[in-house]
């Protein structure tokens, strides 16, 4: 009677862990695949202008005017505040856009001013950064960076949990032309623990990973 009751145990494990696979590999099979990325871009090309985020550090420099220049970090509401020049939108502008804006509002007290804008530390929009949830060692949003690729970004968060049903993992990427939200399917474990090179992809600004946990 025991050995009865282990086999029928051990045989609704089986099934359980057949139905979950195939249930996981049905919800992939509905998303489509990216195409793969080389480990290493034959050439680097650089990505989209840069666009300012809250908490990014800024080096403001007014040529010839050093009591006007100074170091400051945006704020979370997407305002600076400079000498001279109170709650400046920054959020959302490159940093010619912002230096062209300050070279206005500075006109007002002093003759062609020349400003200049340089980005110290990086954060970034949200539409400009890489987010990584779920059953990974540290979820994370990280800066996008030019010619990103998923293992890039694997690295960047410490990889896979031992909990993570790494090939049930999705991608979801925004169409900025179309305005549609897209999924896809990525093969985590195999890229990271089997070492299969197809499953690298490459990212875009703004691409959201999600890593599902394993149901056993």
């Amino acid at each position: 009677m025991f050995m009865v009751r282990v086999s029928r145990s051990i045989a609704g494990i089986v099934l359980a862990s057949v139905v979950a696979t195939t249930m996981g590999g049905c919800a992939s099979a509905d998303r489509p695949v990216l195409p793969q990325a080389a480990f290493v871009a034959a050439q680097d090309k650089p990505s989209e202008e840069y666009i300012i985020g809250p908490l990014d550090q800024l080096n403001i420099f007014v040529w010839r005017n050093p009591e006007l220049s100074t170091k400051v970090q945006v704020r979370p509401d997407g305002r600076i505040t400079t000498p001279l020049i109170s709650d400046m939108p920054a959020v959302g502008k490159t940093p010619r856009m912002l230096a062209d804006d300050m070279k206005i509002s500075l006109g007002e007290y002093i003759k062609d001013p020349i400003v200049s804008v340089i980005v110290e530390n990086f954060s970034g929009t949200f539409s400009q950064q890489i987010r990584i949830v779920g059953a990974t060692e540290k979820p994370a949003s990280i800066p996008y960076r030019a010619n990103m690729t998923l293992l890039d970004a694997m690295i960047a968060v410490g990889g896979l949990n031992q909990y993570a049903a790494g090939n049930r993992a999705r991608l979801v990427r925004y169409d900025r032309t179309s305005g549609k939200q897209a999924e896809y399917a990525l093969k985590l474990s195999s890229l990271l623990k089997d070492g299969d090179s197809r499953a690298n992809v490459r990212l875009e600004p703004g691409d959201v990973i999600i890593i599902p946990e394993s149901m056993f």
